[in-house]
C-alpha cells in the first residue's frame, strides 16, 4: 500500500495520539487531511488550529464533501478504540473507499527508512521521545511519531526532510507492531497487558518475540536485562542488554538521587561514560534514560557527546507531569492506567515529594484490564496515603456485569479512600486537607487537568 498516491487522508479517532501524528504527518507533506473524533479535547483543538478540520458526529454528512467522491483519492484510517459499527466508517467500507487501520498506514511510512521502533507495556512513550531527543541533538536527521506530546519538541510529530532515521512508538495493542520492520528495536518491558486482545501472558511474549525478529538481518535489539527472547533472534542480529546490573551491555552505575532526578555514569561496549544527568525522578525514568542512550549508540551517535541533552530533556505531557509544585500543595498529572506503571509513578512520587501526604486520583480505563488486574492495582494503590477512585472509563468496550471501580476500592489496604464520579470529584477535594495530589488514568480524566490546575491554584493563591 502505497500512501502517496492519495490527495486526501481522512482519520477516525484524530484525537488519539498516534493517529493525530500520522494527520500532522500527511498534512505537512501537503495532503488534504480532516477526521473525526468522539472528544472535542485539547488536542483536536490544536489539530483545528493547523488546518485540520475535525468533527464530533459520526454522520457521512460531517465528512468535508471533497473526500467523498473518489474513493481511488482518499484513503480512510481507523484506530480499533472505533467500534465497527461507527457510521462514517462504514459508509466509506460500503462505497469501496480504501480503508486500513493505523498501523498500517504508519508501517508503510516507517518501513521505507531506517527505522528505530520502542517497544514494550510500560516506558515506551518516554523512550521512543527522549531516544528523538538525543538523536535530533546528536548529529542525526530524524523523523520521529511519538506516543506522547514531547515538551521539547512540544508535538508529538518530528519531521525532517531526508531523514537517516525515523524513530517511532511500537503499539502492542492488536499487535500493531508487527506492522514494524525496525533495523532497530528496543524492549522495555512485557508485563500482560491488553488480555482482552492476547488472552495470557505467553500470548504477550510471543507477540514481543515476533516483534524481535521482525528486526532486519544484521539489525540490533536493545533489550532491558531479565527479560526472556528467543535464541533465533540472536543469529543474525546484534542483542544488547541494559539496565542496572553491571554485566549488561549498557548499564547505569554509581546512580545519585537530585532534587529532580539522577546523576550517574554509563556503562557502555567502549568504556565507562561518567557524569551524565536525568532531570526526571524515579528509577523508571533512570531505567528509561539508559535504554534511550543505547538506541543511540545502535544508530552510531556519540554518546559521549550527550550529557548536556540529556540534562535538558524536559519529558512527556502526562508522563509524571508537574502542574504545581510549591511546599504547601503540589499537583502532578500522569498517564499511568496498569498497575505497574502506577507502582512506579508513586515510587517517583515518593522520591520527588519526600515524607509528604499523597492524595491520589485513579480512573480504571477499559472493563476488562480492571477485571483482569484488580489485585494488581489494589496492591498499587494501596501505596499512596490517600485514594479517590473514579468510576471505570470504558473506552471501546460495553460494561461487564459485575465489574466495576468497586473491585479495586473492597481490596485497597486503606482507610482514608473514597469512590467519586467525576462531576462529584472537585466538590469532594473542597473537603479534604491535601498536600501532594495526582491524578492517574488513560480515560478521559485528562479533561480534568486544566479545571483541577485553576481549582488548586485558587487554592494556594494568596
Amino acid at each position: 500500500m502505497n500512501p502517496d498516491r492519495y490527495t486526501y487522508f481522512y482519520f477516525i479517532g484524530v484525537g488519539g495520539i498516534g493517529m493525530s501524528a500520522l494527520a500532522r504527518y500527511f498534512k505537512t507533506l501537503g495532503k488534504e487531511v480532516a477526521g473525526y473524533d468522539r472528544t472535542c479535547t485539547l488536542l483536536t483543538k490544536k489539530l483545528e488550529s493547523e488546518g485540520i478540520p475535525v468533527t464530533y458526529h459520526e454522520d457521512i454528512q460531517e465528512v468535508p464533501p471533497a473526500f467523498l467522491t473518489d474513493p481511488s483519492k482518499t484513503l480512510v484510517i481507523f484506530t480499533p478504540a472505533v467500534p465497527g459499527n461507527h457510521k462514517a466508517l462504514q459508509w466509506f467500507r460500503e462505497h469501496s473507499f480504501q480503508v486500513i487501520k493505523r498501523s498500517d498506514l504508519l508501517g508503510a511510512v516507517f518501513n521505507q527508512s531506517m527505522g528505530v521502533a520502542i517497544a514494550g507495556t510500560h516506558g515506551k512513550t518516554t523512550v521512543s521521545t527522549l531516544t528523538a531527543w538525543l538523536l535530533h541533538n546528536g548529529g542525526k536527521r530524524i523523523s520521529a511519531f511519538m506516543g506522547g506530546i514531547s515538551r521539547n519538541f512540544q508535538s508529538n510529530l518530528v519531521l525532517t526532510p531526508e531523514s537517516e532515521f525515523v524513530v517511532a512508538e511500537a503499539d502492542e495493542f492488536d499487535r500493531s507492531f508487527l506492522k514494524l520492520f525496525p533495523s532497530v528495536a528496543v524492549i522495555t518491558s512485557m508485563d500482560p497487558d491488553h488480555l482482552d486482545i492476547y488472552e495470557t501472558h505467553e500470548a504477550v511474549r510471543n507477540a514481543f518475540f515476533e516483534f524481535a525478529e521482525n528486526i532486519k538481518p544484521g539489525g540490533i535489539l536493545v533489550l532491558r536485562e531479565g527479560l526472556p527472547m528467543r535464541e533465533t533472534v540472536a543469529k543474525e542480529r546484534k542483542v544488547y542488554r541494559y539496565g542496572f546490573d553491571p554485566g549488561s551491555d549498557f548499564a547505569a552505575l554509581s546512580c545519585r538521587k537530585t532534587e529532580s532526578g539522577h546523576m550517574f555514569d554509563l556503562k557502555t561496549p567502549e568504556g565507562i561514560i561518567e557524569g551524565f544527568e536525568i532531570r526526571l525522578p524515579g528509577k523508571a525514568n533512570l531505567e528509561n534514560a539508559v535504554a534511550a542512550l543505547a538506541a543511540c549508540f545502535a544508530c552510531g551517535t556519540s554518546v559521549d557527546k550527550l550529557h548536556r541533552t540529556l540534562a535538558k530533556f524536559e519529558g512527556v505531557q502526562r508522563r509524571f507531569d508537574i502542574r504545581i509544585d510549591t511546599p504547601g500543595l503540589a499537583y502532578v498529572d500522569d498517564y499511568g492506567h496498569h498497575p505497574e506503571e502506577i507502582k512506579a509513578f508513586i515510587s517517583a512520587m515518593r522520591d520527588r515529594f519526600p515524607g509528604r501526604h499523597l492524595t491520589g486520583i485513579f480512573q480504571p480505563h477499559l472493563y476488562t484490564r480492571t477485571r483482569d488486574f484488580a489485585d494488581g492495582f489494589a496492591e498499587s494503590l494501596s501505596g499512596l496515603d490517600r485514594l479517590i477512585l473514579l468510576d471505570i472509563y470504558p473506552a471501546r468496550e460495553l460494561p461487564i456485569p459485575g465489574v466495576d471501580s468497586g473491585m479495586i476500592f473492597k481490596k485497597v489496604m486503606l482507610n482514608d479512600k473514597y469512590l467519586s464520579t467525576k462531576e462529584e470529584l472537585p466538590a469532594l477535594l473542597e473537603t479534604l486537607n491535601l498536600d501532594v495530589v495526582a491524578t492517574m488514568g488513560a480515560g478521559d480524566i485528562d479533561t480534568l487537568v486544566e479545571p483541577l490546575t485553576d481549582m488548586l491554584t485558587k487554592r494556594i493563591a494568596p
